[in-house]
């Protein structure tokens, strides 16, 4: 009995041969650019605090914090879509080798 007291779905054996390398790449993108505005958010509250205890200009600091904010983000993204591209390539490659990966999926109802 499964756990819970319902009763068991039925399952489905899928063998994964491959994974498409641009879907992963944009998936990956996308990870990539939340990281980069959360990494954004702390880099420019770090440049701005730098910035206003060496004695710049608040403008100036600020200015500096947001250009740090809008770089991580493109930086995030870029980087994300590049490494989820090799990522994918490396994991194909390795599938291609050993035959793929088996996942039992269930059907709700």
């Amino acid at each position: 009995m499964p756990p819970g007291g319902g009763k068991r779905m039925a399952t489905t054996a899928y063998m994964i041969k491959q994974f498409g390398v641009v879907s992963v790449a944009k998936f990956c993108a996308v990870f990539g650019l939340v990281w980069g505005f959360i990494m954004g958010l702390v880099v420019a509250l770090g440049l701005s605090a730098a910035g206003s205890f060496v004695g710049g200009h608040m403008l100036g600091a600020a200015g500096v914090g947001i250009i740090g904010f809008i770089l991580m983000i493109i930086f995030g993204g870029i980087f994300g879509f590049i490494g989820g591209a090799i990522i994918a390539i490396i994991y194909n490659l390795v599938l291609g080798a050993i035959g793929g990966v088996e996942m039992d999926l269930e059907l709700k109802s």
